[in-house]
């Protein structure tokens, strides 16, 4: 469920991208036939080139986002079953996925990244096949 969750998710990520990238080429067209001098179509040129990286960032950030959310879904009964303190927090998704609609980040996930990761804290069960190494 959650694989076929994330890739759809991803599918309209690329074609938001590929929106944004179609939009970015039409406004330099229209830039360009406004131009007066080289310079000013170089400047719509590399407009539109930010703004299709821009776009493939966002994709990129989006897509993982999506990855992040499918594993919190798959490891979830290992932070909530047992009585077990969680240790981990999840990645935070920057603020340019939040502001351009993506949207998609889980519950919780906000646009501002962490100042840091804190320790672990309290008894660490993990299980290794040959006891504790």
């Amino acid at each position: 469920m959650q694989s076929a969750k994330q890739k759809l998710s991803d599918m309209a990520s690329t074609a938001k991208e590929r929106m944004v990238i179609c939009e970015a080429r039409a406004a330099e067209k229209a830039e360009q036939a406004m131009a007066r001098t080289k310079e000013e179509e170089e400047i719509a040129h590399q407009r539109r080139k930010a703004k299709e990286a821009e776009a493939k960032m966002d994709m990129h950030m989006a897509k993982a986002a999506h990855a992040e959310e499918k594993l919190m879904a798959k490891q979830s009964h290992y932070h909530v079953s047992h009585g077990h303190v969680t240790h981990h927090t999840p990645v935070q998704a920057p603020a340019s996925v939040m502001e351009h609609g993506y949207r998609q980040n889980p519950p919780g996930v906000t646009p501002v990244p962490p100042a840091a990761y804190p320790p672990p804290t309290g008894p660490h069960h993990h299980h290794h096949p040959y006891g504790n190494v």
